[in-house]
């Protein structure tokens, strides 16, 4: 189901038959050096990722990790999307890509088409943001969109504090 278009991607729910391209997302070494390993290894546990992360959030909170592709050919690049974490007083947005798709603005265009949905179909308020300290190109991303540092949060309870940012929805001023 698309959730929504760009001018050079789609963003959709993820479906269990994304189990191989979150298989290799998940496995790159930038994710697992700058967002941490969620422990999946095999198609089997890529499948149990998707339905008990993405497929369910979108069940409880409406929305959730999305697919990223590109629009002319449907190639899954990476993901994109809202987390409600329970530690967290409001969702954060989370992005990730495959090595060759990075540089090209895609992460910036699919957090802004993120955000938008956030603010007009969510209601959202403010939108949060956990990124390691040394990820400097997801750093200067969440600035370019207008995020502001606001402290530390572990990604996961009990987890290594991370840098937090925090964006305020622009008409909410």
């Amino acid at each position: 189901m698309t959730v929504t278009q760009t001018a050079r991607l789609t963003l959709r729910r993820f479906a269990p038959g994304d189990a191989a391209f979150i298989l290799r997302l998940l496995n790159e070494p930038s994710f697992l050096r700058n967002i941490g390993d969620r422990g999946v290894r095999t198609l089997e546990d890529a499948e149990t990722y998707l339905h008990d992360g993405p497929i369910a959030s979108y069940e409880r909170h409406g929305h959730g990790l999305w697919l990223a592709a590109l629009r002319d050919t449907g190639e899954p690049i990476g993901m994109c999307g809202l987390l409600k974490r329970d530690h967290l007083p409001h969702p954060d947005i989370g992005y990730a890509l495959l090595p060759e798709f990075c540089s090209y603005g895609y992460a910036s265009e699919s957090a802004a088409a993120v955000l938008e949905i956030g603010w007009r179909e969510l209601g959202l308020e403010r939108v949060l943001a956990i990124v390691s300290p040394t990820n400097a190109a997801s750093i200067r991303l969440l600035e370019n969109l207008g995020f502001a540092p606001a402290g530390t949060a572990p990604a996961q309870p009990g987890g290594v504090e991370s840098a937090l940012y925090e964006l305020h929805r622009p008409d909410a001023r």
